[in-house]
């Protein structure tokens, strides 16, 4: 993987259902493990080898600016501001011509997975598929959206939660597109990447694959899923230094 491929995270979402935990605080900035969500992030993107993020930020975006500024954890951070909010697919429209590399990664603010970033970017590249997103292996849960992928790979359908097909993945909210397809979305409009144009894209019979990885995946939308995370995290990082301090 080339080392000057950006990442984009949108990060411009209010946290209603959260608003008992974040306060005022973007969706983003609720500390996890005595750290900002997106702290969490950057270091992941670090440890693949990404060098440049683009935070598509809306509200509260200041917040954001002030705490990290124009780097943080080796990263080169730059702003791609909303002034009215655009959903995930404007937000992206709204930050395509920050992008300096031929692809772009795109990851959700309030969610993590600790997939092989190298290896999914590398995949998406051997596929020369048009779209490719990360998904995890559904277990019975319908609060996310779910995709259904045939044996090569090839995603077929979404459904934006709680769809009326037994799931077998669900999306974990990580994806690898081109520039090209950035500017396929109508600039200044408010889109969904999820509910919209993904649909709008399979039905124009867009290459679509998936990149399946069954390891942590979780995101901090509910009160519910911000404990559960709260707790993994803790015990993973406890693991984490008890296999250290035993070296």
């Amino acid at each position: 993987m080339p080392k000057s491929t950006d990442a984009i995270i949108l990060c411009g979402g209010v946290g209603v259902r959260l608003r008992e935990i974040a306060g005022d605080r973007p969706k983003a900035m609720v500390r996890i493990v005595e750290r900002p969500f997106l702290e969490l992030l950057f270091k992941q993107l670090r440890r693949n080898g990404f060098e440049r993020a683009i935070l598509a930020v809306g509200y509260q975006q200041n917040m954001i600016r002030a705490h990290f500024g124009e780097q943080a954890c080796g990263l080169q951070l730059v702003y791609s501001p909303e002034s009215s909010p655009l959903g995930t697919g404007g937000a992206l429209r709204n930050a395509a011509d920050r992008v300096e590399s031929d692809l772009a990664l795109v990851m959700n603010g309030d969610s993590y997975t600790d997939a092989d970033l190298t290896a999914f970017v590398a995949y998406h590249r051997e596929s020369q598929a048009d779209l490719s997103l990360v998904v995890a292996p559904a277990h019975g849960r319908d609060d996310c959206g779910n995709v259904h992928v045939m044996a090569d790979g090839s995603v077929t359908r979404f459904e934006e939660k709680q769809g009326s097909f037994a799931a077998r993945y669900l999306n974990a909210g990580i994806y690898v597109l081109s520039p090209r397809m950035l500017y396929d979305i109508p600039p200044a409009v408010k889109v969904s990447l999820e509910e919209e144009l993904f649909r709008r894209w399979l039905a124009e019979r867009r290459s679509v694959k998936a990149f399946v990885y069954s390891g942590m995946c979780f995101d901090i939308g509910t009160p519910e899923r911000y404990r559960n995370a709260q707790e993994r995290l803790a015990k993973a990082e406890g693991e984490t230094t008890l296999q250290k301090s035993s070296l």
